[in-house]
């Protein structure tokens, strides 16, 4: 949803970016990248720590998780949007920016309700796309979006999910299809439903993707040790 490729489906608002090397921009987006992970790992483990406080999505942590992600990068790094923005290549508008807080605390209340009612796919997938819907920053929306979702799936099942590919990997590899499975969401949004199946759907395969990768390493690491057996 952000700026991560100049065809793709992102953000198009009339703020000056604070760096107009594309070289140094990369560079720093790298940076941040990392910085944002390390974010969302902390918040997970916080939260696991901590069974006896019941997690609460607030608007402070998504505003936090942006804040990493622009870091350097825009003068609104961690606040919510001050004018209109358009989403490229896409049918749907993004509510005036007045309207965003109260639309942020809406879905986090979405999500603190219905904890323990839906599932954590559900959850992710509902977030992913909400966050995309509401398109709260000038930039950094899909990034935001994707490391809140992630928070969500971990703490909602009960651990940090192992795997090296994580979905958030996995979704920036090609986004063709998180793009589709969007799309799919605004339209059932525009026929006044909340329908995110298509986003679950591809969410469970992100997800099988990664727990495999575990076992394609352990498998690697066996395979090795016996090519490759230890001296004694």
């Amino acid at each position: 949803m952000a700026n991560d490729e100049p065809t793709a489906r992102h953000s198009k608002a009339e703020v000056a970016s604070l760096v107009s090397d594309e070289d140094e921009r990369a560079k720093l987006e790298a940076r941040n990248a990392l910085q944002q992970f390390d974010l969302v790992a902390k918040l997970i483990g916080d939260a696991l720590a901590t069974p006896e406080r019941p997690f609460r999505l607030r608007p402070s942590m998504i505003q936090s998780l942006h804040r990493e992600a622009l870091n350097g990068l825009s003068q609104f790094a961690g606040n919510w949007r001050p004018a209109g923005v358009e989403i490229g290549q896409s049918k749907h508008t993004p509510p005036g920016a007045h309207r965003v807080a109260a639309l942020i605390e809406d879905m986090c209340d979405y999500v603190n309700d219905n904890w323990k009612e839906k599932s954590p796919i559900h959850l992710a997938a509902y977030v992913i796309w909400r966050l995309n819907w509401i398109h709260p920053f000038d930039d950094g929306n899909g990034r935001t979006s994707r490391a809140v979702s992630y928070l969500v799936l971990c703490v909602s099942s009960g651990m940090a999910l192992p795997g090296r590919n994580t979905i958030p990997e996995q979704i920036s590899t090609n986004k063709d299809p998180y793009y589709h499975a969007l799309e799919l969401a605004d339209e059932a949004d525009r026929a006044t439903k909340v329908d995110v199946s298509a986003l679950e759907d591809l969410m469970r395969g992100y997800l099988a993707a990664q727990l495999v990768s575990i076992f394609n390493s352990a498998q690697a690491s066996k395979a090795a040790e016996e090519h490759f057996p230890k001296l004694h």
